[in-house]
């Protein structure tokens, strides 16, 4: 991990860095502060969304833990630790659970070692690779050591899909989902424009802008990533209105662009 300081290019602003200091984190730069302070003049409700969603996280872990008996998760785009991570709601739940994490940013990598102090009788891996490069996570060490492909798998996708253009979108979540055995699961966040057009529309635009062009899709679009399998109740639905818990209440449609689900490779 020597290295990763040296990757960072602190001229450009970064997704995972924007999303920090959106989220009131410490680890970002002056533009990825300008950056973000621009896209919640266009959108005052970004926090609210980028916050949503990240709890949208949470409460899918806690479900595959719980409820599905899920004890092994691939995190793809796992962004910068913001407690609790992943790997803390599952072994939360079940302590031998083990996750693999994924992303590509090297802030991410120069923070790997927050990441991976799980419990003693689970296990944490950090993988530093691309979602544009599937087999170079599926043929990684880390993954073959931790992951193992006759139990089932939750696959987690979650806030980086609007940052994949078509058609390499479908492309890449099949590719991951191809090697994981029948009762693995998807859970995965799509951005959309559908609630707040406008205000949105002028947040991609910055976000374009920055090096970052994103795909925002409608209702029908986020649905047909789960073509073939069994989405889990209550569908695909604003990740606000996916099983929702009390800190769900009052929430403005309009603050949300994130459409979630689960789902079950059958």
């Amino acid at each position: 991990m020597h290295d990763a300081g040296d990757r960072i290019d602190t001229s450009t602003a970064h997704s995972a860095r924007v999303y920090d200091y959106i989220l009131g984190g410490k680890d970002h730069y002056p533009v990825d502060a300008e950056a973000g302070d621009t896209m919640c003049e266009h959108w005052p409700a970004l926090p609210v969304h980028m916050l949503e969603n990240r709890r949208f996280m949470h409460r899918a872990a806690h479900y595959l833990a719980k409820d599905q008996g899920i004890r092994q998760f691939l995190d793809i785009g796992t962004g910068l630790p913001t407690a609790p991570n992943l790997h803390e709601v599952a072994q939360k739940v079940a302590p031998d659970s083990r996750v693999v994490y994924v992303d590509n940013d090297p802030i991410v990598l120069a923070h790997a070692r927050a990441l991976l102090q799980g419990t003693r009788e689970g296990a944490t891996a950090y993988i530093d690779a691309d979602m544009y490069d599937p087999d170079a996570i599926l043929n990684s060490p880390e993954f073959r050591a931790l992951i193992d492909l006759k139990e089932p798998v939750g696959l987690m996708v979650i806030g980086i899909l609007h940052f994949i253009l078509p058609p390499d979108d479908r492309r890449l979540v099949q590719r991951l989902l191809e090697p994981l055995p029948a009762g693995s699961f998807l859970a995965m966040t799509i951005g959309t424009a559908d609630f707040a057009p406008e205000e949105v529309g002028r947040v991609a635009e910055e976000y374009t802008q920055q090096g970052m062009p994103m795909a925002l899709r409608d209702l029908a679009t986020a649905t047909s990533f789960f073509d073939g399998m069994d989405l889990v109740e209550p569908g695909v639905t604003q990740v606000h209105t996916w099983r929702p818990g009390a800190e769900q209440e009052g929430i403005d449609a309009r603050a949300i662009a994130m459409y979630g689900a689960v789902a079950r490779k059958p």
